[in-house]
């Protein structure tokens, strides 16, 4: 297989190019669990993987509780389809836990602390109460549980990993916290064998061609369990060798994938550079350094015929969004047309007045 197919065919698989979904929860689904720690630009994740969508239609899915944002996979915020938070957590949170031990222990988050936490949170949020993180930390305090440095965080990390709380609906622009068994009633009930199988056929069909490595990246499994569900998952893909490595790819997605010029343009942290170890088929070495920062920021991205070829960055003012956008090359006039039509896009999503500006140039275009 040509290696220049596989950006293609991850827009595909990813549901960037001609996404089939409508309903914000089946995106989500369909991804199974999508990196969260930036709440606007993770809208925006599942906006651009939606035949039509809008930030209010997003957040509309987070306030009813039919997505969910949480820690999971990994210890970072992700989203997630509330029938696969508990079976998801069940699976990874105990690599997490274990990944974040020597720090819990630095924090004297020991086992009756931890107990005593979780306890005033069930306590706090019960019958349906919704608390901001301030509210929760001004309770801690209360109780004489100290909250400083990087120790309120780890203490909301484990809630969450523990399957105590989870997020609420947001007020006033913020997020707040509930109880997840009053949030998520019910959902998959999946453990041991079923949970890495049903991991790994979400991972592949949605994120095709990729590889064990990045599995292992994307799931935070360690090599034997990420092995296991391979092998669960051995008759459901493709194979293909691509630069002496193997690839697993999605049945039907090397048809489905068709060569598009078209350009994309996608959040901080989105799941089309993250979801993989290796990123170089998209991403060449040249501005690897523009588009991930040393400390792991990723930046939001221009996607040009499936290659990452510019940044973009957004800044609010008062109900308008203002955007800079520039290319790491020259770029034809066709291109720019359609980098005007990628971000009126994202411009009808947001519902606001959208001004774009490209880096070096004084013209402003508006919009709508």
């Amino acid at each position: 297989m040509d290696p220049g197919r596989i950006a293609t065919m991850r827009l595909a698989s990813q549901q960037l190019a001609n996404p089939r979904f409508t309903a914000v929860r089946n995106a989500v689904a369909w991804m199974g669990a999508m990196q969260a720690q930036d709440s606007a630009m993770a809208q925006w994740a599942i906006g651009a993987r939606l035949a039509q969508s809008t930030a209010s239609g997003v957040q509309a899915a987070i306030d009813c509780g039919e997505i969910i944002r949480t820690h999971l996979l990994r210890p970072t915020w992700h989203i997630v389809a509330a029938e696969d938070v508990r079976w998801i957590l069940e699976l990874t949170a105990p690599h997490i836990n274990a990944s974040v031990n020597a720090t819990h222990k630095a924090l004297e988050l020991t086992a009756s602390a931890v107990s005593r936490t979780n306890s005033l949170l069930e306590k706090s949020l019960i019958g349906g109460r919704h608390l901001t993180r301030d509210e929760v930390l001004a309770i801690f305090r209360k109780a004489r549980i100290p909250v400083g440095g990087y120790r309120a965080a780890h203490i909301l990390l484990r809630a969450e990993l523990d399957a105590v709380i989870c997020s609420g609906p947001a007020r006033d622009g913020k997020q707040t916290y509930a109880l997840l068994d009053e949030r998520v009633q019910g959902g998959k009930r999946l453990s041991g064998d079923r949970a890495l199988k049903e991991l790994a056929e979400r991972y592949f069909t949605s994120r095709s061609p990729a590889t064990l490595e990045d599995f292992m990246w994307w799931s935070g499994l360690r090599i034997a369990a990420a092995r296991r569900a391979m092998e669960l998952t051995d008759s459901t893909f493709a194979s293909a060798t691509i630069d002496s490595r193997a690839y697993r790819i999605a049945r039907g997605g090397a048809r489905q994938a068709r060569l598009t010029h078209s350009v994309y343009v996608l959040p901080a942290f989105d799941e089309f550079l993250i979801s993989y170890r290796d990123r170089s088929a998209v991403l060449p070495p040249g501005p690897y350094a523009n588009v991930v920062s040393s400390n792991g920021i990723f930046r939001p991205v221009i996607v040009s015929g499936g290659q990452v070829s510019g940044l973009w960055k957004r800044t609010m003012a008062n109900d308008d969004v203002k955007i800079e956008a520039w290319l790491f090359g020259k770029s034809a006039r066709s291109m720019r047309k359609s980098i005007e039509k990628a971000f009126a896009r994202y411009a009808r999503f947001t519902e606001k007045k959208t001004h774009l500006a490209f880096r070096g140039e004084t013209r402003i275009i508006l919009l709508r």
